[in-house]
């Protein structure tokens, strides 16, 4: 069973005063989770000003770092910008009202900034295990956390099942007795489906119910399918988390995160991760987000569309060795994808027939398509991954990520076919 969260973190009475407030202050907030609209719908009408007459239809951008008060701080008190800012807290509520939660979402100042949010939770002597092909920030994140002592980190290929399950079962059954006085460790299982750049797919409703089964925590890095595509917290996931940077706020020009939870002590402990470790949205970039958010269900509409065109295309390429795309039927991933996800999303993977040089070639040939690291960008982005030196040994020296924007997709096409001829001539 899960432990106590009260007990693995500390009592809400342990906690500063301000975070208390903010704490309570949010179970006053409220969320569109339970609104009888679609999420295409909340994603433009949820966190509006209320309806009064002049009011501004739009958030409006509020720049302060502190908040009048000189009394005992109150449940409903903001208190100090560390803590809070109206401009977040519009952003966290249609973010919670997407995921399906009841407790507003957490803003932190980048997605790394959400993932250590929730991995810097755990106890010295826990497990994280990961897939091997995890998003290379946040998988060095936890080895660096390794080598500092505090975790062992447990890669798994995540598109075996039963293994994984094995796995988790082996490490749930094994962890040390926590020293006298100190946290006791515990198994966090952290998820990407499709994951960053393999596109593999995970079972995701499975492995969280045998996580949880298992008293294993969970959370679920959704920045590749965002919310209108698949919810990890119906399937029982106790965090998800975003890089916000890329397909929320849409548009390249904003770095944020932010983490989602149904369980109100798991949220305290984030929130106490967030206030202590400074790890804070700035009010423009929150509205900026907003802004962009809006517009979130007619880009992925949009890029999925042009993903699965090119997908396609680039599978029947002679340049192309291999294609990952849970959009096409062939792919590994695919009957997962339809089982689990409201479309297939809009990056795909492509591993040339060819060398790293060659490869280089080909991204330097593009006119069209943006060479640069980052995703969910209104502009298609492209990038051979192993330019990173740290990027997983078993990714191609000649795959590509694409991240597919809202451009007409027969220029896109176009733009590719022209650089694809540096393979075929060389």
């Amino acid at each position: 069973m899960h432990q106590n969260s009260s007990d693995i973190h500390g009592r809400k009475g342990h906690e500063p005063d301000e975070i208390v407030a903010e704490e309570a202050r949010a179970e006053h907030q409220g969320t569109d989770a339970d609104s009888p609209w679609s999420r295409e719908t909340l994603v433009v009408s949820a966190g509006r000003p209320e309806r009064e007459h002049d009011a501004p239809v739009n958030s409006p951008i509020v720049l302060s770092s502190t908040f009048h008060g000189a009394g005992p701080i109150l449940p409903e008190d903001r208190a100090y910008g560390r803590f809070t800012n109206p401009t977040w807290e519009d952003l966290e509520q249609v973010l919670s009202s997407l995921e399906g939660s009841e407790l507003p979402a957490l803003l932190f100042g980048s997605g790394m900034g959400a993932v250590a949010g929730v991995v810097g939770q755990v106890p010295v002597g826990s497990v994280i295990v990961m897939p091997e092909h995890t998003y290379l920030g946040s998988m060095s994140l936890v080895r660096q956390m390794e080598r500092r002592g505090v975790c062992t980190l447990v890669e798994v290929a995540i598109e075996d099942t039963d293994r994984v399950i094995e796995v988790l079962t082996e490490r749930a059954r094994s962890l040390p007795e926590p020293a006298p006085g100190a946290e006791a460790p515990y198994v966090l299982f952290w998820l990407e489906s499709p994951t960053n750049p393999m596109l593999e797919v995970a079972d995701l409703p499975t492995l969280l119910a045998a996580a949880r089964g298992l008293g294993i925590r969970t959370a679920v890095d959704n920045t590749f399918a965002t919310p209108l595509v698949q919810r990890p917290l119906e399937w029982g996931a106790d965090f998800v988390v975003h890089s916000a940077t890329k397909y929320l706020a849409g548009h390249s020009d904003v770095v944020m995160g932010a983490v989602v939870t149904r369980d109100p002590a798991l949220r305290e402990a984030t929130l106490a991760q967030r206030s202590l470790g400074g790890a804070i949205a700035g009010p423009v970039e929150a509205w900026l987000a907003l802004r962009g958010l809006r517009t979130l269900s007619l880009r992925i509409r949009q890029s999925s569309a042009s993903a699965q065109v090119l997908a396609e295309r680039l599978r029947d390429h002679p340049a192309v060795a291999e294609v990952r795309y849970p959009g096409l039927p062939e792919d590994r991933g695919h009957d997962r994808a339809k089982a689990q996800m409201s479309n297939f999303g809009s990056v795909l993977s492509a591993t040339l027939d060819a060398d790293a040089e060659t490869t280089q070639r080909v991204v330097e040939a593009l006119r069209l398509w943006t060479p640069a690291t980052s995703l969910g960008g209104v502009e298609s982005l492209v990038e051979r991954r192993r330019r990173h030196s740290n990027e997983a040994q078993s990714v191609s020296e000649a795959l590509l990520r694409l991240s597919v924007g809202i451009e007409d997709v027969e220029d896109l096409w176009s733009d590719l076919s022209q650089a694809l001829d540096h393979v075929e001539k060389r």
